[in-house]
């Protein structure tokens, strides 16, 4: 048996994952308030850019930080990160705790504040 890479690792995820574009996170924040937007990258990052509207919540920290922000499992929760990879990996982790509606947001930090603006 071979190792997966990690390209391997985020395909499965991704492909597991419900994904969306830009445009359609947008319009689910617009029609859901009670969404909750979180971006996974680390802090460096997001104090580069940050998307309006999001939470940071690093990948490494997820599972422990998460329930300060919701403990519902219904809730709408849309991961993004710099390309999606670790927003899949999150929303893998996500749904293995017990959260039922978890999306990822699958496009850049760039494209993402193209359509949401910056906060």
């Amino acid at each position: 048996m071979s190792l997966k890479t990690l390209q391997e690792i985020v395909a499965e995820a991704k492909s597991a994952a419900h994904c969306l574009t830009p445009q359609a996170a947008k319009e689910l924040m617009a029609g859901e308030s009670q969404a909750l937007v979180i971006d996974v990258r680390e802090p460096g990052e997001v104090a580069e850019k940050r998307p309006a509207g999001t939470v940071n919540i690093p990948r490494g920290v997820l599972e422990m930080k998460i329930t300060e922000h919701t403990s519902d499992p219904e809730q709408p929760i849309l991961l993004h990160c710099a390309t999606g990879g670790r927003a899949a990996l999150a929303a893998a982790s996500l749904e293995n705790m017990g959260f039922r509606n978890v999306s990822v947001i699958d496009c850049s930090a760039d494209d993402l504040i193209a359509n949401l603006g910056a906060a």
